[in-house]
């Protein structure tokens, strides 16, 4: 079998992606995207700048505590500032205090910046450049140089573009990124230059950076591979400032499936529709149906003509097959998608599952409706154990409620009051419990384990990490359905769950309700592989 050639990814989603529009990780969303992202094989993850951010500083903290498995954590950050000393520059030492293998800095390619953004001589940004990674160099640390605005200043000022690339060569630099960092270049003169710059200083490896103002960073990406580039760097859905940057779940997949690169373990292929849903879940982004080949609509056959050909042979009208990525064909016309990556995904999970089974096809149908009603289980996996459970006969019911109600009263005195009152069924015994809290879903949970935490003690380990709420019909109005995320954490793992309704109280006790079950389900050791 031939070897396949190596590109290696590099993620700057936690860092370039939290510069969306709309997007704000807290420290406990990082944490979750890069254990996603090192589950399904990238190389490097930019776990951002600990010098500018707090808690990016946390992340890393973390990390310490809790290597990742497969992924080189990576922090980044700028060259020494102008009139300080490399040794005294405190951006520099935040990166040595990240106690990572890898670092990550940016430099000035483009004279314009220079002089107009840093304001200094073109000479003391070369010994700037050339003393940061001689600095990090001597601390150990291997050193990917980010040439920010590269290609811009390349074609204004080439003879200065390659004098700042010497001196990170010269101050030992691991690695070259070139970065479109204004995403201007087009793909032709993207390649010509690269082919210029490896010609005129004999280089024969180079990482890539392209940001998408012209639609074309996955484009300028794979160009800069025909050319010899070994590092792709790029966000998870192609998230990221302005237009964004280059897409990596479809990076990815062109480079492996069209282009014969090994990029991510081969086996791992077939994630990556649930990394893209994943990332998209925790960002609080909705996620876009026509995305290439993860989105929903990317194998969707709605023509009769389209889908009378798919019946006989889906090379028709689609590229590769869905499954290879995770993804699944949907005829929008009579709803004739498979049943495999259902019991592919329960296989996951320990719970076996015949295809041909009438469980599997009763299972199949109720996810189908579940998910017209808004239910999207790829960052709810809890949800869907618990649902696996109940399905097949494996659920223990640990409560019943009976009935809740809460009410929002603002007062004379201008002072908010949330409170809740629930009425459940625990062993066989009434509990009717009453609570405040910050708002109505903190009132409902605060309830809610005031009633449970006598009988179930553990729960008292467990508290609520993150809660995000998306609007699912946009046309309804305040009448919209919604759909309610919440994210849990005891002292061994963290779980998400999800809750649908036209009501988001109602959506978020259904999710908050999840949580609580899956916690108990775990402390009891249910969840273990059914006989």
């Amino acid at each position: 079998m031939k070897k396949m050639r190596k590109v290696e990814i590099y993620d700057t989603t936690l860092r370039d992606g939290a510069q969306t529009e709309g997007i704000s990780y807290s420290v406990e969303d990082k944490i979750a995207i890069a254990e996603c992202l090192d589950r399904f094989g990238i190389h490097y993850i930019e776990g951002g700048w600990p010098y500018s951010n707090p808690k990016d500083r946390e992340v890393f903290n973390y990390f310490k505590n809790h290597p990742l498995k497969h992924s080189f954590l990576v922090p980044f950050g700028s060259t020494a500032h102008p009139s300080k000393k490399v040794y005294r520059d405190k951006n520099l030492l935040s990166l040595l205090s990240a106690e990572t293998q890898y670092v990550t800095i940016f430099g000035k390619s483009w004279d314009l910046h220079v002089r107009d953004a840093l304001k200094i001589s073109l000479d003391d940004n070369l010994r700037i450049i050339y003393e940061s990674v001689r600095f990090l160099r001597k601390k150990e640390r291997k050193v990917f140089y980010d040439a920010e605005h590269f290609f811009d200043g390349y074609k204004h000022n080439p003879s200065y573009a390659l004098k700042t690339i010497k001196a990170a060569l010269e101050g030992g630099t691991e690695l070259i990124v070139f970065c479109d960092t204004n995403g201007g270049t087009l793909p032709r003169e993207l390649q010509s230059i690269l082919r210029e710059v490896k010609q005129k200083l004999n280089l024969s490896s180079f990482g890539i950076h392209c940001h998408n103002d012209l639609g074309l960073a996955i484009a300028n990406s794979i160009g800069a591979v025909e050319e010899g580039c070994i590092q792709v760097q790029g966000t998870i859905n192609g998230y990221g400032e302005r237009c964004g940057n280059a897409d990596l779940i479809s990076t990815i997949g062109i480079l492996q499936l069209k282009m014969g690169y090994q990029v991510i373990p081969s086996k791992k292929l077939s994630e990556l529709a649930e990394v893209s849903y994943f990332v998209s879940e925790i960002s609080n982004m909705a996620h876009q149906n026509s995305q290439p080949f993860v989105g929903k609509s990317a194998f969707a056959h709605k023509g009769g003509v389209h889908i009378d050909a798919v019946i006989k042979n889906p090379t028709c009208y689609e590229h590769i097959s869905p499954y290879i990525v995770g993804n699944k064909r949907r005829f929008l016309v009579s709803e004739l998608a498979g049943k495999a990556t259902l019991v592919a995904k329960a296989k996951d999970l320990e719970f076996d599952l015949d295809k041909k089974s009438s469980q599997a096809r009763k299972l199949h149908r109720l996810i189908q409706n579940l998910e017209k009603k808004g239910y999207q289980f790829e960052a709810a996996e809890a949800s869907f154990k618990l649902l696996l459970q109940r399905e097949l006969k494996k659920y223990r019911k640990f409560f019943e409620l009976l009935g809740f109600r809460v009410i929002v009263e603002k007062r004379e005195d201008n002072k908010l009051i949330s409170e809740a009152t629930v009425k459940l069924k625990i062993k066989g015994t009434l509990q009717h419990t009453a609570s405040e809290g910050n708002g109505p879903v903190n009132a409902l949970d605060n309830a809610l384990r005031k009633a449970l935490e006598g009988i179930y003690p553990s729960l008292a380990k467990m508290r609520l990490t993150d809660f995000k709420v998306r609007v699912l019909d946009e046309k309804s109005g305040t009448a919209a359905k919604v759909r309610v995320l919440i994210q849990c954490q005891d002292e061994s793992e963290s779980w998400s769950t999800i809750g649908v309704s036209e009501n988001i109280i109602e959506a978020s006790y259904n999710a908050l309700v999840d949580s609580i079950e899956y916690k108990l389900l775990k402390d009891t050791d249910t969840l273990k592989k059914p006989t």
